[in-house]
């Protein structure tokens, strides 16, 4: 019992001592892992705590459950636009790059440590893979906003690279010991560890999301826990099939993250404090597995492996599979620079200890060294790297207060805050010249540290944060108000909007693109004729119909149905010149970039 209470007493001091330097780390410009990895090496056996701790086992399995927590909550959180927007990059850096850096990195440490050619190798896959941990921490902390292409191209690549590690360093173990079958063994375990890996993700992520809806739990507080069952019952799966549990549970976390699911806040909030619970573990623990002395004998070898690591093998690897997929050069450079290293590497580096492969201490000792290389130089470097490449933008600042919605049943709607950017549309509107469609309403303004009851005369500044209650499916549309970098969202025939009749054809152009003259004054209600036969007008290729309310109009998009008027019919319809810059050249669309600022 003294033991355990023992036990308890110093998780709650490492859990403590782990958040308080999380406050420290924007002051010191290093990123949060590096801290939890000082924290617990300071509590270790040759720093102040004196806690004794080689487990290397124990610190494997503690570690993959981290890990798999911590890759949940990243796949809940990376949308299935950024999947699709960068999965062909992101799995050739998951695959032909990782490769390319374990060959690299590997012919470096079998002649900087003067070992076998197939030890050099082993310690080069398994540094060859950037970490989901340290990739999740290092961006979501840096205070950044960076392109979306280039951050989801990062994040999916550090969630899916971790088959092509783990197989490398398996494969290289069963080589050196002699216990690797045929070739054919070891291609059915790359075919096993993403194939299997993939569909068990996928399908472990429609159950969930299938689960989630339809229980119906008295409690709310168990929806978490439900979702973290399947995130850990992917992982389980997965590796008990022989695939790959850390891609199965970022599957699932991707797939249920993109499911309309109940209790969709509050499993979001509570998986980001597991996250944190589990790096904050698994940095310290291995923190704690480190000896500083050890560290200190391989540190002239392991910052030449470093340096190839960094300079040489991740650039080439990255040159050979981005390029093809239209990156800038700036984009690549940081795509280069970004290779972090984290937690996978040092777990995957426990693995040789553990099947007794000679000489295993000192690869453990090296890949640990060339970890914290990486994450002090390159984590700590990141913002500064972007800024010099010209790429991202300070991120928004958090909101004082947060508004939600936590519904235990389905309902057509969402409470999103939106931080107003100085270049965004809404910069400098009053609400009342919005025009926004019906189902959307601001509810709430929050200006500095003051909370604005929104008013038809409130005029939005930068810097706002803005509470708007809207429906689900007005969200990518609204979006674009707010964000000059939100991507356009796709229309399809037949998409409803509805609007105030008193909405000019001029608000509709610019704020949504709705195909209309610029600064044009007259009412989209003026189209329909009044106390005519026919209620129709055409706008673009909208469809202009009375709406169920007196006061609105519906637009129906139906680009077939849809013919132009005359200019005699109607005094709205823009010349040709006029036309083209309203983006009528491309009518099912609502291009953003060819739209004034508000």
């Amino acid at each position: 019992m003294d033991s355990l209470n023992a036990v308890m007493f110093l998780a709650g001091v490492l859990l403590l001592l782990g958040i308080a330097s999380s406050k420290f780390s924007a002051r010191l410009g290093m990123p949060v892992l590096v801290l939890f990895l000082g924290v617990g090496m300071l509590a270790g056996s040759e720093g102040l705590g004196r806690i004794a701790f080689e487990d290397y086992g124990f610190a494997n399995s503690v570690g993959s459950a981290a890990l798999a927590l911590i890759l949940f909550d990243g796949g809940l959180r990376t949308s299935l636009g950024s999947v699709r927007s960068a999965w062909r990059p992101a799995l050739s850096l998951s695959t032909v790059g990782v490769l390319l850096t374990s060959a690299l990195t590997g012919l470096a440490a079998a002649w900087v440590l003067d070992v076998p050619l197939l030890h050099g190798m082993l310690l080069g896959g398994i540094v060859g893979s950037t970490d989901a941990a340290a990739v999740f921490s290092v961006l979501r902390t840096s205070g950044l906003r960076l392109p979306d292409r280039l951050t989801a191209t990062l994040e999916v690549e550090s969630g899916s690279n971790d088959p092509m590690a783990i197989f490398l360093t398996l494969g290289l173990i069963g080589v050196i010991t002699g216990t690797a079958g045929s070739a054919g063994a070891l291609l059915l375990l790359f075919v096993l560890q993403f194939g299997v890996g993939a569909l068990t993700g996928v399908g472990v992520g429609r159950a969930a999301a299938w689960a989630v809806n339809r229980v119906n739990l008295d409690h709310p507080g168990l929806y978490p826990v439900l979702a973290t069952a399947f995130g850990l019952l992917a992982f389980g799966l997965a590796a008990v099939l022989g695939g790959s549990g850390f891609l199965a549970v970022y599957l699932a976390g991707i797939v249920l993250g993109n499911s309309p699911i109940v209790f969709r806040r509050g499993i979001f909030f509570f998986h980001d404090a597991v996250a944190w619970l589990g790096q904050i573990v698994l940095f310290v623990m291995l923190g704690l597995l480190s000896f500083p002395s050890r560290l200190l004998a391989v540190a002239g070898d392991g910052l030449l492996i470093a340096l190839v690591l960094i300079l040489v093998a991740r650039p080439l690897a990255v040159v050979v599979s981005a390029l093809p997929f239209g990156f800038r050069p700036r984009e690549l450079t940081f795509l280069s620079w970004v290779g972090l290293k984290g937690a996978v590497p040092i777990t995957l580096a426990t693995f040789p200890l553990m099947a007794g492969v000679p000489g295993s201490e000192v690869l453990f000792n090296a890949v640990f060294f060339v970890v914290l290389v990486s994450a002090v130089t390159q984590g700590w470097s990141l913002p500064v790297v972007a800024r010099w490449l010209k790429l991202g933008r300070p991120a928004d600042p958090s909101p004082p207060l947060s508004v939600e919605i936590n519904a235990l049943r389905h309902v057509d709607g969402e409470i999103v805050d939106y931080t107003v950017a100085p270049s965004a549309r809404v910069a400098g509107q009053v609400l009342r010249d919005l025009a926004l469609p019906d189902g959307v309403a601001v509810t709430l303004v929050v200006r500095g540290g003051e909370v604005i009851m929104p008013r038809g005369a409130t005029a939005l500044r930068p810097g706002d944060h803005v509470f708007v209650a809207l429906r689900t499916r007005l969200k990518p549309l609204v979006d674009r108000l707010f964000d000059p970098d939100a991507e356009t969202p796709p229309l399809v025939s037949g998409l409803t909007l509805s609007f105030h009749r008193k909405s000019t054809v001029g608000q509709l152009h610019r704020f949504f693109g709705i195909p209309g003259p610029t600064w044009a004054d007259e009412p989209v209600g003026a189209l329909l004729e009044e106390g005519g036969e026919r209620q129709t007008a055409g706008l673009g290729s909208f469809l202009v119909t009375p709406g169920e309310e007196p006061d609105f109009v519906t637009l129906t998009l139906s680009p077939e149905s849809v013919a132009p008027r005359s200019r005699e019919e109607s005094p709205l319809e823009p010349s040709r010149t006029e036309a083209d810059v309203c983006g009528q050249a491309s009518p099912v669309s609502l291009d953003s970039t060819d739209l004034p600022a508000a």
